[in-house]
């Protein structure tokens, strides 16, 4: 079963301003009505008004305890929200916590995010473009959004009931002060220690100053796919665009190359794994011998990864994201690494699994498959479930059938034959 259920508010990087980062997140033994985090804020209320209009089923049912009648809306929806949680603060992940802050319905709010991510927040809630909405003092009740700081120690903080999250620095370009810092987080289901993986904006290792990547890979690659099987990131720019012109992000051809490093850190942790903790301590001393490109072919099997922050220039007769998604699926196939990589889009649920089977993953690797069954509602690890169910089913009762047949026949032989013309018969 799925650890978390996302529903993606927006998942745009710019021109389209009704499509933004902005993504909510609860656990899936849990009701919406119980709580939900805000993975980034960038569109909000209006975004998911459109969403909820084409899908109104989208959160469920309503609870029990609530009137049939009354249909939910955005504003109840984010009421529910308990956190928000960024990787950093510019405009198209920020903006609709910023117009929302005022009229934010339901209890108080954490805002968690790194120490620099606050920082630049609080120059927005400074009574100059926005009024000062949000403080770090939370006894402080003429406040209802509290800034909560995230730091990049190695550790799991806790952030909502059941969900930890590890925060780890990535490289989001570069401005007049140096690199630009984003974050990505690893958000963890703790009772079933699944979690999933979910990049802010960043930059190739390629072109970085400061590489970074490669460090969250490695810390990913000893939980593929078992603890981990999603990764979000962001792809912003169709293949082709200069390395100079990246302007901190990823494009296909850069994609690509991290999936082939993520791929390598996983045949490293596993090798590791089997030389022991101790020769593994020493190994990392050395230089690492390079990793034979056979020996990558179906090593992210049972991993997805979602790309996302397409940036919309409106010049593809389809959705930019889907085109780029193309263009990814396209450049990863030489290599065979087995990852499924689908798109983000916007109005999309998503449920993110603990164990994806292998020989499921590699069966349906399809994105045309998989993305008919998102509309459905139904996770592909859900549908392998329902048709194994199914199977199993029809073989019990066929065993049942067959043995009642059997059973039939012996009794009435039986009856016949110590009847008065059973013997006469057998004479």
């Amino acid at each position: 079963m799925p650890a978390f259920d996302i529903v993606v508010v927006g998942s745009g990087g710019g021109m389209d301003e009704t499509n933004l980062s902005g993504y909510l997140v609860k656990p899936s033994n849990q009701s919406w009505d119980d709580g939900i985090i805000a993975l980034e804020a960038g569109s909000g209320h209006g975004a998911l008004g459109h969403i909820m209009k084409r899908n109104s089923d989208i959160f469920g049912e309503p609870s029990a305890d609530e009137d049939p009648s009354k249909k939910r809306t955005p504003f109840d929806i984010y009421a529910n929200v308990k956190c928000f949680l960024l990787t950093h603060a510019h405009l198209d992940h920020i903006s609709s916590l910023v117009m929302s802050a005022g009229t934010l319905g339901g209890s108080s709010k954490r805002i968690y995010g790194s120490p620099q991510t606050l920082k630049d927040l609080e120059g927005i809630f400074a009574d100059r473009v926005w009024p000062r909405l949000a403080t770090y003092d939370e006894t402080n009740r003429s406040f209802r959004l509290f800034y909560h700081a995230l730091y990049a120690d190695g550790k799991y903080k806790t952030v909502f009931p059941d969900v930890t999250v590890r925060t780890m620095t990535i490289s989001h370009g570069k401005n007049d002060s140096g690199s630009y810092e984003c974050a990505c987080f690893f958000i963890k289901h703790l009772p079933t220690q699944h979690e999933f993986l979910f990049f802010g904006d960043v930059e190739p290792d390629s072109v970085a100053d400061k590489p970074r990547n490669v460090t969250v890979w490695r810390a990913a690659a000893p939980k593929i796919p078992h603890d981990l099987s999603a990764v979000f990131i962001e792809c912003s720019y169709l293949a082709g665009r200069p390395t100079e012109a990246l302007w901190g992000h990823l494009s296909p051809e850069h994609l690509v190359q991290e999936m082939i490093t993520l791929a390598t850190e996983v045949v490293l942790a596993r090798q590791a794994l089997k030389v022991g903790k101790a020769k593994a301590k020493n190994r990392r001393k050395q230089k690492r011998d390079p990793v034979p490109a056979e020996a990558l072919h179906g090593v992210l099997t049972g991993l997805r990864v979602y790309i996302m922050h397409c940036k919309e220039h409106f010049c593809t007769d389809r959705p930019v994201s889907h085109v780029i998604g193309d263009q990814c699926r396209e450049m990863l196939a030489p290599h065979k690494l087995g990852l499924e990589l689908l798109t983000a889009d916007q109005g999309m649920k998503i449920g993110t699994s603990a164990v994806v089977p292998s020989r499921h993953a590699c069966f349906f690797s399809d994105a045309r498959f998989d993305s008919r069954l998102k509309r459905l509602g139904w996770p592909v690890e859900i549908f392998v479930i329902f048709l194994l169910r199914n199977l199993i089913d029809t073989l019990v009762s066929t065993v049942y059938l067959v043995t009642v047949a059997i059973t039939s026949f012996f009794f009435g032989f039986s009856l016949y034959y110590y009847s008065d013309y059973g013997p006469f018969f057998f004479r």
